[in-house]
């Protein structure tokens, strides 16, 4: 018969379950860093999962927008990548950086411009001539060298939100970041709380909240008009990076989910979760 000690000895060395371990953040590499398995590209003017002109490529494991292969002209080609499932309370964070120079023809805005595109609806609903899907972007921008020039705005095609108390109906207002300028990374997170709070964060500073995200508002074109119901609240969608006309370059995509088990005595219950999902409990 096996003595005491040696049952003891397993149990030390037997792995900690996430229940032993509530604390421990796991965080989603939605980004493998090698292709964009799990990512369906959608290029205005083409079909989604037609990634006209390698638009998207991964390049020194980083996700990357380029343009070369573009027959001419960018002509408003603006570009985004989903990833695969949707997400409705998450923490989500993206390293960028933007290289090199402009397409050609592309808009002056646009220059040193991308963005984070959250509550999206699935990448096959979007029109072949859509520019934008109907969703809340978190505008990464990057600085011109000098002056001042935020990033982690907030942008709003097809969609309103509640700012400062009251319904905002300007399509972008401006973070309290500082300006990064030339190619260095940069590190942008995000958490969103279904249709409550969307909070944007630089370097640990909060730097954007707003609340109530939803549907109302323009600077969307080629979308199907039955699409737009003004004033329905966006509690959960897809996410997708932008590509309009600026090389850039994402070399980390994760995501901490917020949602899940929320029972103690589950396998699978996690401290920091804030929206329960029962069915998801392991005993």
């Amino acid at each position: 018969m096996r003595s005491l000690c040696f049952f003891f000895a397993v149990l030390l060395a037997a792995p900690a379950s996430a229940a032993q371990a509530p604390d421990k953040e796991e965080w989603i590499q939605l980004f493998n860093g090698k292709n964009l398995d799990g990512w369906i590209p959608k290029v205005r003017g083409y079909a989604a999962g037609d990634n006209f002109g390698d638009t998207f490529r991964v390049r020194n494991g980083a996700i990357q927008t380029g343009y070369e292969a573009y027959d001419g002209p960018f002509n408003e080609r603006f570009g985004h990548i989903f990833y695969e499932k949707p997400f409705s309370y998450y923490i989500l964070a993206v390293e960028y950086r933007f290289i090199g120079e402009q397409a050609q023809d592309g808009p002056r805005w646009a220059v040193r411009n991308s963005g984070v595109m959250l509550h999206s609806p699935p990448p096959a609903s979007m029109g072949k001539d859509q520019n934008f899907p109907i969703s809340i972007e978190v505008q990464l921008l990057g600085g011109m060298g000098e002056g001042e020039r935020t990033t982690a705005n907030l942008c709003t095609p097809g969609t309103h939100v509640v700012f400062a108390g009251r319904l905002e109906t300007r399509h972008c207002t401006k973070s309290q970041s500082k300006t990064y300028h030339g190619e260095q990374w940069v590190r942008a997170e995000v958490m969103v709380l279904g249709s409550a709070v969307i909070r944007h964060m630089l370097e640990g500073e909060t730097v954007l909240e707003y609340e109530l995200p939803q549907i109302g508002g323009g600077n969307v074109e080629g979308h199907d008009p039955g699409a737009v119901r003004n004033g329905e609240l966006l509690d959960g969608g897809y996410i997708s990076l932008q590509s309009e006309s600026h090389p850039v370059e994402f070399r980390k995509v994760e995501l901490l989910n917020l949602a899940g088990c929320m029972d103690p005595a589950a396998a699978n219950y996690k401290s920091y979760y804030v929206k329960s999902t029962p069915a998801a409990c392991r005993y």
